[in-house]
């Protein structure tokens, strides 16, 4: 292939993220990318079945009812999907900078002293201790109980906090609400060597969503240039890398780029902004506008239409009782090839929810 353009690097993250060339099943696509951000548990949903061969609700959702793949906060201050047996050494290695966070945080929101936080904190791990799997709520009331009511927003930083600590982790969802466990008692203990877990992150991170650069592994796993660095050099020897715009780019030096008269199938894709094709990257974020299409600060849509790795228009997903619909705003005018494609993924879109699909392009 000639010099690689932004659209080719596109085009194979697509691949890369099984976004095309998909996995079998949900584990596969967790353990690959190795966290999906996991705000909004519905679309995510989706986000990781569209990267298998067979999309099925019941995949991802037995994984976490087993405790085999986990929802928690992780890397960023936001929930993030992650296998149980990579989720202990990735909060010791990224957790402390994302403290700083959460911590601050919790303070200004509740106005509370380190020895109110304390014993918000003991109580929450009493309840669970005596029954895990208690939602939000059942956490709220029996701080309530205890005379402590720190508020929604307090209560939501407080149990991200200890999600960091360790010290909580996702339990068995209940009738679909999230609920909470103590880390301890669905989390095994593993060893940690700060050095090691640096170069696996690396690695994981470049052969997942590969080719991006150092500033992407820095943005997406709150690591200061210095870790992210070091976590580089213990992995380069396992990853290939190339020059592109200034920047340099590692990946899988097994994976190879499309051609570029190869299919890219499915072309269309219906995903939220917070998805790993977006959201995995910040420094070369932008590949998947190649034309420039796309206003650049802060995110102006919730979701995105992709076709062929690019970025056509904004994305609105409403749902109801019998059917899906998808309202698109173009960035500029949709060819009748990507309207096609997108009107395609919208059909598998609805089918994986088992619903009647419709796309209204504004």
């Amino acid at each position: 292939m000639s010099t690689l353009t932004d659209l080719d690097l596109a085009r194979w993250r697509l691949r890369t993220q099984h976004l095309t060339a998909p996995a079998p099943d949900a584990a596969a696509v967790v353990g690959h990318l190795l966290c999906v951000q996991a705000e909004n548990v519905s679309q995510t949903a989706w986000a990781v079945a569209t990267r298998t061969s067979t999309p099925d609700a019941a995949d991802l959702g037995g994984l976490v009812d087993s405790g085999q793949v986990v929802r928690t906060h992780v890397l960023r201050p936001t929930w993030h999907y992650a296998r149980v047996e990579d989720i202990g050494w990735l909060l010791e290695l990224t957790a402390p900078r994302v403290r700083k966070t959460t911590g601050q945080g919790l303070k200004v929101a509740g106005d509370l002293d380190d020895a109110r936080i304390e014993r918000m904190s003991q109580v929450v791990l009493d309840t669970l201790a005596a029954r895990p799997d208690r939602t939000r709520d059942e956490l709220a009331a029996a701080l309530a109980a205890e005379g402590v009511d720190p508020g929604g927003f307090a209560l939501m930083l407080l149990l991200a906090d200890l999600e960091l600590q360790r010290l909580l982790v996702s339990g068995t969802p209940r009738d679909g609400t999230h609920t909470y466990a103590r880390f301890e008692d669905r989390v095994p203990a593993t060893p940690f060597d700060r050095d090691e877990a640096l170069g696996t992150l690396a690695l994981r991170y470049f052969t997942g969503h590969g080719p991006a650069t150092l500033d992407d592994l820095v943005y997406w796993a709150t690591l200061t240039r210095g870790d992210a660095k070091a976590g580089l050099a213990a992995a380069q020897d396992r990853l290939a890398s190339f020059e592109h715009d200034g920047r340099t780019y590692w990946h899988d030096p097994a994976d190879e780029p499309p051609r570029r008269d190869e299919p890219s199938e499915p072309r269309g894709h219906l995903l939220l902004i917070l998805d790993e094709l977006y959201r995995g990257y910040q420094d070369s974020r932008m590949v998947i506008d190649s034309a420039g299409l796309v206003p650049r600060g802060r995110e102006s849509a919730i979701g995105m239409a992709v076709v062929d790795g690019q970025m056509v228009a904004r994305m609105k997903r409403t749902v109801n009782t019998r059917s899906v619909r998808f309202e698109l705003t173009p960035y500029d005018v949709l060819r009748p090839g990507d309207r096609a494609a997108l009107d395609e993924t919208a059909e598998r879109y609805a089918a994986f929810l088992g619903l009647d699909a419709e796309v209204l392009v504004r």
